[in-house]
C-alpha cells in the first residue's frame, strides 16, 4: 500500500532532491572556499615576492647573493614548514632555511623583467606546492643580471583548511536538510488536502447518493470533481428511469393477476378445481416475482435519512401472520424494546420481517419468538422457531435465489433471496443457524 502512496512518492522525491541539492551545494561551497584560500595564499606570495625582489643584494666581498631584510615570518626559518622562498641569479641560489637542503623545482622557462609565472611542483618533503615565480633585472651595480624570485606554499594547508570548512558545514547542512524535508512534508500535505476532501465527499456520497462533490476545489482538481458529479448525476438519472420502468412493469402485472384471481374463483365455482389450483399456483408465483421487483425498486431509492421503528414493524407483521391458519396454531413471544430505530426504510423492514416470520410460521412446531437487542451502532433482530431445523449442508441452498427445502405449493424460493438483497442495500446482514431445537434467523442492521 505504501508503495502506491502518492504522498510517499512526493515526499521521497522531495527528500532525494533536497539531499542531492545540498550535497552539490556543499561540494560547491567547499570548492569556492578552497579557491578563496588559494587566492589569499597567492596574495601573500605576491607580497613576499615584492619583498624579496626589493631586498635582493650582492655581497662584493664574497660575490654571494644576500637579502638586506629577510622575511620576518618564522615559518621560513622552520625546516619543512610548507613555506618557502628562493632566489636564483648568475648561477647562484639563495633560499629559505625551511627548504633545508632541498631546492624548489623550477621549470625550464625564461622570464622577462616583471613577468610572473604560476605553477605547481613537489616540495622537499614530497608535498604539493603552489609556486609563484617572477623575473627581475638586478641593478647595474650588480651587473644588471637576470634573476628569478620564487615563493611557495604547501597545498596541504589549503586542503586541510577546506576539509575543516566542509566538516564545520555538515551540521548546518543536516539542520537545513531536516528543515527542507519538513517544509516538503507541509507542502505535500497542503497540496494533497483537496484529494482528502474528495475522499471524504465520496464517503458521504456512499452513504447518501444524492450528495455531490461540488465546485469548491483548486483549478487542477475541479475538472475531476466536475466529471465525477456528472457521472453521479447520469447514474442517478439512469437508476431513476430503471426504477420507474420496474415499478411500472410490476404494477402493470398486478392488475392482470387480480383478474386471474377472479377467474380462479369462478373456475372453482364451476367445479374446475384442478385447473383453478394450477392457475392459482402460477398466479402466486408471478405475484411473488412482482413483489420482488417492487422491493428492488424501493431499494434503489435507499436514503441515509430513512428510519424504521423496529417494534412497530415487527408487531404489524406478527399481527397479520397470527391470523393465518398456521399462525393461529402457534404460541407467539415478542421481546422488542420501545423506540428502537433502524437505518432502513419501513417498507423494506416489513418485507424482511414478513418473509422471515412467514417462513418461521410454516416450519414451527408450537412456538415462535421475535426479539431484538442493540449496541451503540447495531441492531440484532432474531426470529426463532422450534421446528425440525435445517440440515447443515442445506443452509446455503435456502439463501440461493429459487432455493427451496419446502416443495409445497405457494412458494417460489425467492423470499430469502429478496431478504438478502434488501439487507445488502442497507448495509445489513443475515445469519441462519439451525439445530435439533429449531431454527434462528438473525438480522443485523445499522442503528438509526
Amino acid at each position: 500500500m505504501k508503495g502506491r502512496s502518492l504522498r510517499l512518492r512526493l515526499l521521497l522525491a522531495g527528500a532525494v532532491s533536497t539531499v542531492l541539492a545540498l550535497a552539490l551545494s556543499a561540494a560547491g561551497l567547499t570548492l569556492l572556499f578552497s579557491r578563496h584560500v588559494e587566492q589569499r595564499e597567492e596574495a601573500e606570495l605576491f607580497i613576499l615576492l615584492d619583498q624579496l625582489a626589493g631586498n635582493v643584494d650582492w655581497d662584493p666581498a664574497t660575490g654571494a647573493l644576500t637579502l638586506a631584510r629577510p622575511p620576518s615570518d618564522p615559518r621560513f626559518d622552520t625546516p619543512l614548514s610548507g613555506r618557502y622562498w628562493q632566489v636564483e641569479a648568475g648561477g647562484k641560489t639563495l633560499r629559505s632555511r625551511s627548504l633545508w637542503d632541498g631546492v624548489m623545482p623550477m621549470p625550464e622557462d625564461s622570464l622577462n623583467d616583471g613577468a610572473l609565472h604560476r605553477h605547481t611542483g613537489k616540495g622537499p618533503a614530497g608535498e604539493d606546492l603552489l609556486i609563484l615565480e617572477r623575473g627581475i633585472t638586478l641593478p647595474a651595480r650588480m651587473g644588471s643580471a637576470e634573476a628569478e624570485v620564487a615563493a611557495a606554499v604547501s597545498l596541504a594547508d589549503v586542503q586541510a583548511a577546506s576539509q575543516e570548512f566542509a566538516i564545520s558545514l555538515m551540521p548546518y547542512l543536516a539542520l537545513l536538510t531536516l528543515f527542507l524535508t519538513g517544509a516538503a512534508y507541509v507542502q505535500v500535505t497542503v497540496g494533497l488536502s483537496p484529494l482528502r476532501r474528495i475522499r471524504t465527499a465520496l464517503q458521504a456520497i456512499h452513504s447518501s447518493p444524492s450528495e455531490r462533490l461540488g465546485d469548491d476545489f483548486p483549478a487542477e482538481i475541479q475538472p475531476i470533481a466536475s466529471e465525477v458529479d456528472a457521472l453521479l448525476a447520469a447514474r442517478e438519472e439512469q437508476i431513476g428511469k430503471a426504477r420507474a420502468r420496474a415499478a411500472d412493469l410490476a404494477h402493470g402485472l398486478k392488475t392482470p393477476l387480480q383478474v386471474l384471481s377472479g377467474d380462479v374463483a369462478r373456475l372453482r365455482a364451476l367445479g374446475q378445481e384442478e385447473v383453478a389450483h394450477d392457475l392459482e399456483t402460477l398466479a402466486d408465483g408471478m405475484r411473488r416475482h412482482v413483489d420482488r421487483e417492487l422491493a428492488r425498486a424501493r431499494m434503489a431509492a435507499a436514503s441515509n435519512t430513512a428510519r424504521a421503528d423496529v417494534k412497530e414493524a415487527a408487531l404489524k407483521v406478527v399481527s397479520v401472520i397470527q391470523r393465518t391458519p398456521q399462525g393461529k396454531a402457534l404460541s407467539w413471544t415478542t421481546e422488542l424494546p420501545d423506540a428502537l430505530l433502524a437505518a432502513i426504510d419501513p417498507d423494506d423492514l416489513s418485507e424482511i420481517l414478513g418473509n422471515l416470520i412467514e417462513n418461521a410460521s410454516r416450519h414451527a412446531g408450537t412456538r415462535i419468538k421475535v426479539s431484538a437487542a442493540h449496541s451503540s451502532d447495531r441492531i440484532a433482530l432474531s426470529i426463532e422457531d422450534d421446528g425440525p431445523g435445517i440440515a447443515p449442508g442445506k443452509l446455503d441452498q435456502i439463501l440461493r435465489r429459487g432455493g427451496r427445502l419446502d416443495e409445497t405449493p405457494g412458494g417460489t424460493g425467492l423470499g430469502l433471496a429478496i431478504v438478502q438483497d434488501i439487507l445488502d442495500a442497507w448495509d445489513g446482514s443475515l445469519d441462519i443457524t439451525s439445530s435439533e431445537d429449531g431454527t434462528c434467523a438473525k438480522v443485523g442492521l445499522r442503528r438509526g
